[in-house]
């Protein structure tokens, strides 16, 4: 099962260079690898009540293990899945085949997207961990929206894929929301062990509906089915293989699954039934009305989808072989059908049936193929339609599930049937008919005879429809190794099976009634055409759907208006004002113990803490932006002095790094604005933001002393520098923890300082950003302005050149002093780097206390010397340095995968080194290469942003006010 989805992604990543080398032709190649998948399937078919299952671990913590399951249900699923999906490859080859042999530009696109969404089907139907679906789930979400809007400059077309994308996701995202309840309730998200053992109680019941949701939502059953027909903007060979045997079927498979388990369940029959049935007559209904041929079908598909989730969802083993033996009657004769449809638009140019006449005449082969495939959803004799119908009506009629509403759902059924049967007669003769017309239409008579490739697969097809239904013993028995597990009431004995004469009786007098009734309904569809209702009955779904969008839309523009009105104060307000009422309700409202704490251990924090107080209150009242950052940084470095008393070096060197580049950072930006703050800004809304910040630092206090007072257990901290040294083989907990145990989370934090950097780079490079630091082999006069001669002279001048970039400095900015001692102390900064770096994983340090000592080592060399200087010190690209950091750090992840390990574990290797003898290398050193990497490109790309383009700014502005000065 791994090889099928490996080779399923290989064959996706090759689709385009093989569709970019052979044009349309390679999606015959393409098509071995789902029908190479096949031949395992079938020649790996379990025995009834057996199954082969694989388990590779993931992410255990989160119970994400990759658990596949191939039973009997999985196999029924996959041979419908690659077996299709095979055929709709092949009939891609001649569907996307132009007269002047151009390939069209989504095409490679179009071919991977296609063979990643049959092996995303194929883990759907094969996965036991229901997260696991789940994520197989939102792939074939994502790769549909894909599908679906392939002709992407079509407005439709596009809208149609987004209202596919939004429905579907929004039941995805019910499913997992259900998913996470139910199995955090039974303590495990194996589908097998869940049915074998269903949680009960109300929370289970929410968390069922949920999932209910989703999977219909995914099979397009009312009330969230109008994104289906809306996806017909697809090309056809998506509508033949995602909307008729694949996608849609994904919530029927989860359903049908599902109900050994929970179809007891109260909630469970009530909304399968009754939306299945609602389903199945509002869609048939539809059908009959529309005019375009993959509209037809679409309304049709939806209604049989209904049809389908009644049946595979009441329970019962006969109710379930009836309904399985409906969903592959279904996926034969849809994709066979749209796949005619496909072949008459690309040979007409047209679906419309008021343009269509006298086709049958001109394509004979086309012609038996159609009827074919129209006669098994017709349910016509000898064909595996009939079987299937007849095996519903049979079933339905004596189900010990439905009780006395079985009458009523069998009416339903029939009422449907009929729908069934008109939207067939109306697609066989609204395509092929003569209409009275004593000529072909003209589109008929320019229209050019399909290519006998074209017609093989819904050929295979339409004749498997008329082969199952002469022969339908081996259908009947891999059906019933699935139904059969499904368990009955005590005492009642099914004995059904399929065939096509059970003898006269009341399903076969059913079938007749309804064969009859739909005939005569087309035989008088001009009186029926004349009193239909001239809307919709239970209004226009779709149009629900453009007003909730648009409802959104209006709410969502209103909030903003109201909460970002473009005012950074304003902004932060609202988001502060949440920060205080959202916590403090939920503590006010919840249990809680009485904190206990004390105000400080040591009279030097005290001392501390009072000088933090004061800078903090200077740094409120002060007008002049540079005193006030000092005076923030000064409540920084207390904080790092804290972190010291309480015993944690790491974090203490860390926030003292960290806080002077942050004063580095700010001091480069004040640069660009006013040296004092306006009096008016300092008065105006001083009280609002006083009383705003004490109920911040009020509520951030209390809710840490309330978090501190819930423990309850022996806190995890007590353990980790155990683990570290038995897990991590180091003695530095903290780092051991970053890079190794949480080594994660490191992951994203590192992920969202690479998108931080990309984002302040973005803000000042307007244009692009990739390049390093100007370098002085790129200057081109020096920065000197337009002074008088005598200003000329560089302080630095002579023989002597201690930074080579501050030549090209204005000498008003220059410090002989600051260079002499910035060349001195550079390299000591980057051996105590180094030292950092290497030492961290046993003593105070790490990659990234590393990697800001550097950043500050750069920050030095580019405040002495300039932004040449910069580009002297380190002439590289910044993106590059970010982007090699993350590759490495992610490297160490796949790494340990492709060892055999969980991703990101740690090996320690021991070896002997001459003179300094034994050394122990961890490889978690090459994670804590990719941290340091990151901050280091970090730290360049702000200097490059903050420091340099703003240099260039101001030395135009310099320049400019020069010259003004001078021609005065």
């Amino acid at each position: 099962m791994l090889a099928i989805l490996a080779a399923h992604a290989a064959a996706a990543l090759l689709a385009p260079l093989l569709v970019y080398r052979w044009g349309r032709l390679a999606f015959y190649p393409l098509a071995l690898v789902p029908l190479g998948s096949l031949v395992w399937v079938v020649l790996n078919w379990p025995a009834k009540g057996q199954s082969r299952n694989v388990d590779v671990p993931w992410v255990p913590g989160l119970s994400m293990d990759i658990t596949l399951r191939f039973d009997a249900l999985a196999a029924i699923m996959s041979v419908l899945v690659l077996a299709i999906g095979a055929l709709v490859l092949f009939y891609c080859a001649d569907y996307f085949r132009h007269h002047d042999g151009r390939i069209e530009k989504r095409l490679p696109s179009f071919a991977a997207e296609l063979v990643a969404f049959s092996g995303a089907m194929f883990g759907l139907v094969t996965s036991d961990n229901m997260l696991v679906l789940y994520v197989f789930w939102e792939i074939t979400t994502v790769l549909s929206f894909l599908l679906v809007g392939h002709y992407a400059e079509r407005a439709t077309t596009r809208r149609a894929a987004m209202q596919a994308l939004l429905v579907t996701t929004f039941g995805g995202l019910a499913m997992l929301v259900g998913i996470v309840v139910i199995g955090n309730i039974a303590d495990t998200f194996l589908l097998s062990e869940l049915i074998a053992n269903p949680p009960t109680g109300v929370a289970a019941s929410v968390a069922l509906v949920l999932i209910l949701v989703g999977a219909l939502s995914k099979s397009a059953i009312v009330p969230l089915h109008f994104w289906l027909p809306g996806a017909m903007a697809a090309p056809t060979p998506v509508s033949a293989y995602l909307h008729a045997a694949a996608m849609v079927k994904a919530g029927v498979y989860l359903i049908a699954r599902m109900t050994p388990g929970f179809a007891d369940s109260p909630e469970w029959r009530p909304t399968v039934v009754g939306l299945g049935l609602l389903t199945m007559l509002l869609a048939g209904w539809r059908a009959i009305r529309e005019y375009d041929l993959k509209l037809i079908l679409a309304f049709g598909t939806v209604s049989q989808l209904g049809f389908i989730t009644i049946m595979v969802g009441v329970g019962g083993s006969e109710m379930m072989l009836a309904g399985l033996a409906m969903l592959c009657a279904h996926a034969m004769f849809k994709a066979a059908l749209f796949m005619v449809v496909g072949i008459i638009d690309h040979a007409t140019g047209t679906r419309d049936i008021r343009r269509l006449a006298w086709l049958g005449d001109r394509s004979k082969p086309l012609l038996i193929i159609g009827c074919a495939a129209a006669a098994s959803m017709a349910a016509l004799p000898p064909f595996f339609g009939f079987i299937a119908k007849e095996a519903d009506f049979e079933t339905v009629l004596h189900s010990p599930y439905l009780g006395a509403a079985s009458p009523f759902v069998l009416a339903g059924i029939v009422l449907g049937s009929v729908l069934t049967t008109v939207y067939s007669l109306r697609f066989v003769f609204g395509a092929f008919g003569r209409k009275g017309l004593p000529h072909p239409s003209t589109r008929v008579e320019e229209m050019h005879r399909p290519e006998l490739g074209f017609l093989i697969p819904p050929a295979i097809l339409a004749a498997a429809g008329l082969v199952f239904g002469l022969w339908p013993k081996p259908l009947d028995t891999v059906l019933s190794n699935y139904s059969d597990t499904v368990p009955d009431p005590q005492g009642y004995d099914g004995d059904y099976y399929l065939a096509l004469w059970h003898g006269v009786n009341l399903p076969l007098i059913l079938s007749a009634l309804v064969l009859l009734a739909g005939v005569a309904v087309c035989v008088g569809r001009g009186r029926l055409r004349r009193a239909r209702l001239p809307y919709v009955p239970l209004g226009n779904a779709d149009r629900t759907y453009d007003a909730v969008i648009r409802g959104a839309d209006i709410l969502s523009v209103r909030l903003t208006a109201l909460t970002q009105r473009g005012s950074l104060p304003q902004t932060q307000s609202f988001i502060l004002i949440t920060l205080v009422l959202l916590p403090l309700g939920v503590l006010a409202f919840g249990a809680r113990d009485r904190p206990e704490f004390a105000l400080w251990d040591s009279p030097p924090q005290v001392i501390v803490g009072l000088l933090m107080v004061a800078a903090a209150i200077a740094a409120v009242v002060m007008r002049n932006r540079l005193a006030a950052v000092l005076m923030v940084g000064v409540t920084g470095y207390g904080c790092g002095a804290i972190f010291a008393f309480h015993g944690a070096p790491d974090l203490a060197l860390t926030q003292f790094l960290v806080e002077t580049l942050t004063l580095v950072a700010f001091v480069l930006v004040l640069r660009t604005l006013p040296a004092e703050t306006s009096r008016e800004e300092n008065t105006r809304y001083r009280l609002p933001r006083a009383a705003l910040a004490l109920a911040v630092g009020a509520a951030v206090t209390t809710l840490a002393a309330y978090a501190m007072a819930a423990r309850t257990g022996r806190p995890i901290a007590d353990l980790l520098p155990e683990a570290a040294y038995v897990l991590g083989h180091g003695s530095n907990t903290v780092n051991v923890l970053l890079v190794d145990i949480r080594a994660w989370d490191t992951m994203g934090e590192i992920s969202v300082l690479l998108v931080a950097a990309t984002g302040v780079a973005s803000m000042v490079f307007r244009s692009r950003r990739f390049g390093a630091a100007p370098r002085v082999s790129d200057a081109g006069q020096p920065d000197i302005g337009l002074l008088p001669s005598s200003y000329n002279i560089s302080p630095a001048a002579g023989e002597i050149t201690w930074l080579r970039g501050s030549e090209l400095r204005d000498p008003r900015h220059r410090s002989l002093v600051l260079e002499v001692a910035t060349r001195l102390i550079f390299p000591v900064m980057m051996v105590l780097s180094a030292y950092f770096f290497f030492a961290g994983h046993n003593v105070p340090g790490g990659g990234f206390a590393g990697g800001l000592m550097a950043g500050l080592a750069l920050v030095l060399r580019y405040l002495a010397g300039g932004r040449y200087e910069l580009g002297e010190t380190l002439p590289l690209d910044a993106g590059k340095i970010l982007g090699a950091g993350l590759a490495l750090s992610a490297g160490t992840a796949v790494a340990s995968l492709l060892l055999g390990a969980p991703a990101l574990s740690s090996a320690v290797i021991e070896f002997d080194v001459p003179v300094l003898g034994s050394v122990k290398f961890v490889t978690a050193l090459f994670f804590d290469l990719g941290v340091y990497l990151i901050v280091v490109g970090l730290v360049l790309d702000v200097l490059r942003s903050l420091g340099a383009r703003i240099d260039v700014e101001l030395s135009e502005q310099r320049r400019q006010t020069d010259r003004t000065v001078r021609q005065r």
